[in-house]
Parts: C-alpha cells; sequence; structure tokens
C-alpha cells in the first residue's frame, strides 16, 4: 500500500497560528496533568491507604499497576492515533481513565483499588503520549523544544501537586477524595480537547486492519516481565517454576512480537524504527533512566513519613527540592534547544548529575538532616529534568509527522518498561528486606506479627515507643536506600550511550517524507484533510 497525502491548501501550509497553537498547548497540558498528578498523587497518601484496606504487602501493586497499564497501551494509543486521529483516541483516553478513577474511589478491599488502578493505567497512557504527539504535530522540533520544557514543568509540578494533594486529602476530607478529584479535572480536560484540539483530520481510503495480535502480544510479554521482577525474591524464589515459567514466556512472547511486527500490515511498533540510531540510544537510555527515577520517586515519600514522622503534607513538600530541580531544568534546557538548535549535551549532563544524585541518596541515614535530605533530592532532580523531555524530542526529529505518534509512543513504552521494572525491583526487594529487618529486630511478635506489620501506617509508628519505634524506621533506612546506589551504573551505562548520539538539525517546518536514514515498516494508505 502507498500513502497519499492531501496538502492543505496555502492559507493553512504554513500551519495554526501562535494563537491556536497556546489554545492547543493548554488543552493538552491539562491532559497531562491529570495523568502525571496520579502517578504521584497516592504516594504520601499509601501507607495511609494501604494500612486501612489492610494490604500493606500489596503496596508495591498499587503503585505498579498504573505504570504497567499504562506501559503496555502506549504502543498502542501511538499506531491508532496516527491512524485514526489524535482527538477521538485522546477523548476515549480520558473516558477510561475517568472510569478507573470512579472504582478506585469507591473501593472496599485492596483488590478493588489495584483494580481501579488498572483501569487508570489504560487511560493514563494514552494522555501522556497523545498529548506529546500532537504537540509534534503543528510545532516543528526548532520551536518545539520550548513546548516540551513546558511540557516536562507539568511534570514536575504535578510530581509536587501531587504529593501535597495527597497528604492534604489524607489527612482531611479522605484519601478516596484522591480519586473523586479527577472528575472535575477530567471533564475539564474533555472540554479543552473539544474546544482546542483542531488537528488534521484523518480519512482512511480503506479500513486499516488493527495488529490485534501484536497488542496482546507485547501485553503478554510486559506483564510476564514485570510480575518477574514484582514476584522474584519474594512471592516466590528466583529459581522457583513460576519464576523460571514467566521469565521463559517473557521471552518467547517478545521473539513471537517481533516476528509478527515484521509481518503485520499496521504494526503497533514497526521494526523499522530501530534502523534509526538515534531512536535505539535514545530508547536505551530512556529506559534506564526510567527505572532509576520511578523507583525513587514511588518510594521516596514514604520514606520520609516513615523515618522522619513528618505528616502526608509535610512529605509532600520536601519533595518539593526534587521537582523544583527538574522543573528549572527542563524548562532552561527547552529554550536553550530551541534557541541554538544544540541538544546533545543536556542528556549526557543529565546522566551525569543523575548518578551522583543517587549515589548521595543512598548515603543517607535516619540521622541525616531534612535540608541535606532536600540538598541530594535536588541534585537528583536536576538530572532527571536536563534529560527527559529532551530525549523524546530527539526521537520526534528523526521521524516523519505520519510516525511520529507510533515513534513518540514507542520510545516512551520503553522508558515506561524501564519505570516499570524500576518500581517492581525497588518495591520487590524493598517489602522482602524490609520483612526480614522487623522480623530480626522485633521477632514474630514485635510488631504483632505479619498482620501488624501490614497495618503499619506513619501515625501509629510515630505513636509507638522509642523501644519499637527505632528498629522501625532503621529498617525502613535500610531496607529502602541501599537499593539505590545498584541503580547508579545504570545512569553511567546511559551516559556512555548518550556519548554516541548523532546531533541532527532539528527540523523547521512540518514533513511527512521521512528522513533519509529512516526506513519504517508498514506504510499506510491514508489522507490527511483539514479538520
Amino acid at each position: 500500500m502507498t500513502t497519499q497525502i492531501v496538502e492543505p491548501d496555502d492559507d493553512t501550509a504554513q500551519g495554526p497560528d501562535r494563537r491556536t497553537v497556546i489554545l492547543l498547548f493548554i488543552g493538552l497540558m491539562i491532559t497531562m496533568l491529570l495523568a502525571s498528578l496520579n502517578q504521584t498523587v497516592l504516594s504520601t497518601a499509601l501507607p495511609t491507604i494501604v494500612g486501612e484496606l489492610h494490604g500493606v504487602d500489596q503496596m508495591t501493586w498499587v503503585i505498579t499497576a498504573y505504570i504497567l497499564a499504562s506501559t503496555i497501551v502506549m504502543p498502542v494509543y501511538g499506531k491508532v492515533s496516527d491512524l485514526l486521529g489524535r482527538k477521538p483516541v485522546l477523548l476515549s483516553a480520558i473516558l477510561i481513565f475517568l472510569a478507573g478513577s470512579v472504582v478506585g474511589a469507591l473501593a472496599g478491599d485492596i483488590s478493588w483499588l489495584i483494580f481501579g488502578r488498572v483501569l487508570q493505567g489504560l487511560g493514563g497512557g494514552g494522555l501522556m503520549i497523545l498529548s506529546q504527539a500532537a504537540i509534534a504535530d503543528v510545532v516543528p522540533a526548532r520551536e518545539r523544544g520550548k513546548y516540551m520544557g513546558f511540557m516536562g514543568a507539568v511534570f514536575a509540578v504535578s510530581s509536587v501537586a501531587g504529593p501535597l494533594l495527597g497528604g492534604w486529602l489524607t489527612e482531611g476530607p479522605g484519601w478516596r477524595w484522591a480519586f473523586w478529584g479527577n472528575l472535575p479535572l477530567g471533564a475539564l480536560a474533555i472540554a479543552a480537547t473539544i474546544a482546542f484540539l483542531k488537528l488534521p483530520k484523518v480519512e482512511q481510503q480503506v479500513k486499516p486492519r488493527m495488529d490485534y495480535f501484536g497488542m496482546a502480544l507485547i501485553a503478554g510479554a510486559t506483564t510476564a516481565l514485570v510480575l518477574v521482577c514484582t514476584w522474584g525474591g519474594h512471592t516466590y524464589d528466583w529459581l522457583s517454576p513460576q519464576i523460571i515459567g514467566l521469565a521463559v514466556a517473557a521471552v518467547v512472547l517478545a521473539v513471537a512480537f517481533v516476528f509478527v511486527e515484521k509481518h503485520a500490515e499496521n504494526p503497533i511498533m514497526p521494526m523499522g524504527l530501530f534502523s534509526d540510531r538515534n531512536f535505539n540510544l535514545t530508547t536505551i537510555a530512556n529506559l534506564l533512566i526510567g527505572v532509576a527515577m520511578f523507583g525513587a520517586l514511588g518510594y521516596m515519600p514514604t520514606y520520609i513519613q516513615m523515618v522522619t514522622g513528618v505528616s502526608a503534607t509535610v512529605a509532600g513538600l520536601l519533595m518539593i527540592p526534587m521537582m523544583g530541580g527538574l522543573l528549572i531544568t527542563s524548562i532552561a534546557s527547552g529554550q536553550a534547544v530551541s534557541k541554538t538548535g544544540r541538544y546533545k549535551i543536556f542528556p549526557i549532563a543529565g546522566s551525569i548529575v543523575m548518578g551522583i544524585g543517587l549515589v548521595l541518596i543512598a548515603t543517607m541515614h535516619i540521622t541525616t538532616p531534612t535540608w541535606l535530605m532536600c540538598v541530594y533530592l535536588a541534585v537528583f532532580g536536576i538530572g532527571i529534568g536536563l534529560s527527559m523531555q529532551i530525549l523524546t524530542l530527539i526521537v520526534q526529529n528523526s521521524f516523519p509527522a505520519r510516525m511520529v505518534g507510533t515513534a513518540t509512543a514507542a520510545n516512551n513504552y520503553f522508558r515506561q518498561v524501564g519505570a516499570t521494572l524500576g518500581s517492581a525491583i525497588v518495591g520487590s526487594i524493598f517489602a522482602s528486606r524490609l520483612a526480614t529487618l522487623l522480623s530480626e529486630r522485633l521477632g514474630a511478635a514485635g510488631a504483632g506479627g505479619d498482620a501488624g506489620r501490614n497495618d503499619l501506617t506513619p501515625a501509629a509508628v510515630t505513636a509507638l515507643p522509642d523501644a519499637i519505634r527505632i528498629p522501625i524506621i532503621e529498617s525502613y533506612n535500610e531496607a529502602l536506600l541501599p537499593i539505590f546506589l545498584f541503580f547508579v551504573p545504570l545512569a553511567a551505562i546511559a551516559l556512555v550511550v548518550l556519548l554516541f548520539l548523532k546531533e541532527k538539525p532539528l527540523a523547521t517546518s512540518i514533513t511527512n517524507e521521512p528522513t533519509p536514514d529512516t526506513d519504517v515498516d508498514g506504510p499506510e494508505e491514508r489522507v490527511l484533510v483539514d479538520a
């Protein structure tokens, strides 16, 4: 099949005017805010939630379920939106996300809460990808740096606002409002999408055949891989039949996925993407950064509450230095890229700074001053801000507009795989080490046995006498922070990989023609018509 494009007339050949782009950008930022808030809003509320629902041993899944579900659907959203258009797919993603929020708000036990988080993730994966892809549809790569910087700032702001909001709700009207609160914000996102998202409409001459087999295979492979990391060494021994079987299943499904994608008419992840050098390098770096980033984001607020004894709200405030560093460097690097057209140095510097931050965090103890902890977190945030959005821009600059959704989704998929693995690995090792340390220091009855340990909340720990409280917070410290030291080599590998990036000139116009060194599989026949 061949791709047919109906070019816009002369009046629209230069794309939408600045006012339209700004209104569109506002709408996209609202949708990103909706998704990114829900990656962090439960972080400070999580200890209280799992304590009330008697599921401390399932705490890992409250975080992992959202990230896993959003990871699985990212390539699907990217490809489907390239075929059918961004707007209807984005509206569908918002509605699915809101349905998950209702389930979470009404959850009566930990199982229903996790199910609600899965639904949220199935919608949230589309919100992030489609927002990034939509802005790439109307803004050339050379100018896109500043927009991507502000999108990174939205993530930073929501990462601060999320823990703060979660802490305030936990101490006030209740943690369920962390889910109910999504409904008005979701309604605003729907209104903004309908009013401002005026993108070219995709019309198919022939109804596209969806790659359902590929979707099922990538979902199965991703799930099996995450279960290996989540259950291995905790629920099951690493050499148990369950873990070995899941590992084998992940490999077999991944190989089958590659085979299917090579022969699919409209593959959700065309193998031709991997013929581009910059796509491969940024994908590897994104995966490694995702492991470290989300491992820290998911569990640091819980650590702060338990070890320092502060409230959930204060724990959220103490995360501000980390997100402030991310916000400032994300905007500054984006502005610099748009002004100079140079971008390679930023993710390289980010990998170095992030590695330093991980080392500093791993050295903390329960006696570490709060101000020093904030400095360490700020260093880590600066490293993330220099890297995250610039890597997405590099990928988008490597492919024509007709492939930007698929390429963005594929690259972000691997970052989310890293995020899922990071959360799963940290959560699994943390839970296992914590249970062992508590048993050693308190004995089977010291904290009320397994049931008592599953009901521990920050408030309950703070109220305990020092003879029990101090061993508990020491156990939290020793169970979590040394894990971050093992992530330092990942930052070093990301640094080496990024040194080999080819700094291609940033495009100054929107084009549907492929770049000379890119050969993408699975061409689709379609016509672009002005909306």
